[in-house]
């Protein structure tokens, strides 16, 4: 009995350091789970809110080429009405999907400066369809929209922890320079 008294602090070691070791690794695994899933859902975040600006955006491109033949800005492909209603058809059928999705996964910021910013571009389909409107409350438009989008990025880059990014407000030019004459 003595020599397993002598030996008692040593298995009482081996038993700790076992369980010790235990605790790490299961620790170390339950941390890696929580940061894997993290990255697999700010990845689906990101994709949803990808797809969410493409499929808004090709609703603002074709009103731009409708608007462009309406006389109201200067797209290189202006559209009829008629050629783009089915085009504007398939955008909205395309927005809906991702829509839900962005309500389902995207941050209540993201979701907010997403309806407002698809709110504007409505308003864009219809400046469209009703002729005989004014070029500056195109413009207004114009501009109201392109906040929007910034406001939808911002938010989209505060919610994965990005920093600022661009505004994409590109300078257009209005026409081409005259080359100098010789």
């Amino acid at each position: 009995m003595s020599v397993f008294i002598q030996q008692l602090p040593a298995l009482l070691g081996v038993v700790i350091g076992a369980l010790g070791s235990y605790v790490v690794v299961v620790r170390g695994d339950q941390a890696r789970f929580r940061r894997e899933q993290a990255a697999r859902w700010e990845e689906r975040r990101l994709a949803v809110y990808a797809d969410y600006a493409r499929s808004v955006k090709k609703t603002v491109t074709i009103t731009y080429r409708v608007a462009s033949h309406n006389g109201y800005s200067t797209h290189p492909a202006p559209l009829t009405l008629a050629e783009a209603e089915p085009l504007l058809a398939e955008a909205n059928s395309e927005r809906d999907p991702s829509g839900e999705a962005l309500i389902m996964l995207g941050s209540i910021a993201v979701v907010e400066s997403a309806r407002a910013w698809v709110v504007t571009v409505m308003d864009m389909e219809s400046f469209v369809r009703e002729p005989g409107r004014d070029r500056e409350a195109w413009q207004a438009l114009l501009e109201r929209q392109r906040a929007g989008r910034e406001a939808y990025y911002a938010a989209v880059r505060e919610d994965l922890g990005l920093p600022p990014g661009h505004s994409a407000r590109w300078a257009i030019r209005t026409a081409d320079p005259v080359p100098p004459q010789r």
